[in-house]
């Protein structure tokens, strides 16, 4: 029996139709191992000791009752064999903070995904890494670049460095009047640079969430947006469809699946429109369930295979966990 700690967000956020972190909740019950839950707000970093104000939890597989916490408790976090880090966007200073408190863990915990490498892989700026698979794209707050961008490739979609769920997502069009409130609206709300990307047309056919685990392409959904909106996530609206990977995207998919995996980037999403890469997500991926509803595979019992695989590997090595997967 291991003992699995998740940092996550409140529990009454849970989409219980729609929740990866459950599905993974799920499994490790299956398995026998004990959970604990605490959001990241409990945390403690007292000397050399990491802590947190954790619950123990059952989970079940019941809308009308999903889940029962025990009496809260001070716990060690060294003393967990896996820590999952699972907690949504945004990726800002807190969410920072938290994964140099969680990287102080190794090599004793495995942490999922490595916190030092979730840190260092922003989903809009670690995708640029292999920008020839990736739609023209600019990240910039500059006016003047983002003009001569849109001079170039005409229709464009703008939207914040950090964001996450489709949160502030536009298409601006070459001759748009909508343009300078834009501007303005993202120079007041966003002090981070923006993503300026060419728009791609066949969105409307849909946006390929496409799911690795331990660098391997398991399984996929076609996320098909809703009339009159270019987002195509789940929260926005998107509807979710069976697919299966072409030959272009198994060749996104190997070009990226060895660098996760020497990051310890175990559990991965990534977005593929008509053919072109246009994010890695790595901070708390999610599909699982919705996949699993479809009529794909249920992805969450490989997950933990590699998870299991990883702490075997980590204890052998006496590493950090990026090393030891």
């Amino acid at each position: 029996m291991l003992e699995i700690a998740v940092q996550m967000d409140p529990l009454e956020r849970i989409n219980f139709a729609g929740d990866s972190t459950f599905a993974l909740m799920l499994e490790a019950k299956r398995r026998g191992h004990r959970l604990w839950f605490y959001t990241p707000d409990r945390l403690s970093l007292e000397g050399e000791r990491l802590t947190a104000r954790a619950n123990s939890i059952e989970v079940f597989d019941d809308p009308s009752r999903y889940y029962a916490l025990g009496e809260a408790t001070k716990l060690d976090l060294r003393a967990m064999d896996v820590v999952l880090l699972r907690q949504d966007p945004p990726f800002d200073l807190a969410y920072i903070t938290s994964t140099h408190l969680l990287e102080r863990l190794a090599p004793k915990t495995l942490v999922v995904n490595d916190p030092a490498h979730v840190r260092n892989a922003p989903e809009k700026i670690f995708v640029m890494e292999f920008s020839d698979l990736m739609p023209p794209t600019l990240i910039t707050r500059d006016r003047a670049a983002i003009e001569r961008f849109r001079a170039t490739h005409g229709d464009i979609v703008m939207k914040p460095l950090y964001g996450h769920g489709g949160a502030a997502v536009f298409k601006v069009a070459p001759r748009d009047p909508n343009f300078g409130s834009l501007i303005d609206m993202f120079a007041t709300t966003f002090r981070e640079p923006w993503v300026v990307q060419r728009f791609i047309p066949e969105i409307v056919k849909g946006d390929k969430r496409i799911l690795l685990i331990d660098g391997e392409a398991m399984g996929a959904i076609n996320r098909v947006p809703a009339v009159d909106d270019i987002r195509s996530n789940m929260v926005r609206g998107g509807a979710p469809a069976a697919t299966e990977l072409d030959s272009r995207e198994r060749e996104i998919c190997a070009r990226l699946g060895p660098e996760l995996k020497r990051r310890g980037l175990v559990f991965v999403g990534i977005d593929v429109i008509d053919g072109w890469l246009t994010e890695i997500n790595v901070t708390s991926p999610t599909g699982l369930r919705a996949l699993k509803r479809i009529g794909g595979p249920d992805l969450a019992p490989p997950l933990f295979d590699a998870i299991e695989r990883g702490l075997r590997a980590l204890r052998a090595s006496g590493r950090p966990s990026e090393l030891a997967l």
